[in-house]
């Protein structure tokens, strides 16, 4: 349960049988209603309500300021991003690259729709732009990838395609080669992680998620932490993000 009294300015919680009190200009407030927001956003499917220079973009808006500060800082020569629906991604990250001056992106599904395609291919943006069709995993496809990237290029990866533990695993274990020390590899919907009962969910999110998949793959490679970045600007109080990408970023350090 949760309730805000604004004459009284205090926000009241009960989780677990336990009633918790907070006055609304506080840290513990604005998560409180964070994570209240972000659930009644996934069972309306507000996030399924924006573009991005006239395609489809389904990510939440913070999600999207927030790595832009992030590829902002990297200034990385090439963003790969696996997922492309209906490439309002591969086209918001297109022009960051025309804005800064530098950089290309790499778009990779398993299936890329002829509409979807063609709105793409038409786009002015799409000079940036480098398509591949197939499995993100397969061995072809990374191979190709592989070859799109030159030698000391620094990449930034963005996995956002199927969301399974096993397949996102596989995704940071064939692509982190490709990362240089000081970039990301960002393993997207992580709130994946607190969504079992909702609408369109599944029972074995708990575990099976991009949250855990990061959590194994740091596990097992040194050179790689999750680490949240630092924000580019805050004069607040709020310095944790408000995402559908929790334990996302994942730093090379060495």
């Amino acid at each position: 349960m949760l309730t805000v009294d604004f004459e009284a300015g205090l926000v009241r919680v009960r989780e677990e049988g336990v009633e918790r009190e907070y006055p609304l200009a506080s840290e513990q407030a604005f998560a409180a209603l964070s994570r209240a927001w972000l659930r009644c956003g996934w069972d309306t499917k507000y996030v399924y309500s924006f573009s991005w220079f006239g395609r489809p973009i389904i990510q939440l808006p913070e999600d999207l300021v927030r790595i832009q500060e992030v590829i902002y800082r990297v200034q990385p020569d090439v963003i790969i991003e696996t997922g492309i629906a209906h490439g309002g991604s591969l086209v918001f990250y297109a022009s960051l690259c025309k804005a800064m001056g530098r950089g290309r992106v790499i778009g990779i599904d398993i299936e890329i729709r002829k509409h979807n395609r063609a709105a793409i291919e038409a786009h002015p943006l799409f000079d940036l732009i480098t398509l591949v069709e197939g499995s993100s995993i397969a061995h072809a496809v990374v191979s190709q990838v592989r070859e799109l990237v030159r030698g000391g290029e620094t990449a930034l990866i963005v996995l956002d395609s199927c969301h399974t533990k096993e397949h996102v695993r596989a995704e940071l274990e064939a692509y982190a080669p490709l990362v240089s020390k000081g970039s990301y590899l960002v393993a997207t919907d992580g709130f994946m992680q607190d969504l079992p009962g909702a609408p369109r969910s599944q029972p074995d999110w708990s575990w099976n998620n991009p949250q855990q998949a990061a959590r194994e793959f740091v596990a097992r490679h040194p050179e790689f932490v999750i680490e949240e970045p630092p924000f580019a600007f805050n004069e607040g109080m709020i310095t944790e993000r408000v995402t559908y990408w929790p334990s996302a970023y994942i730093k090379r350090v060495e």
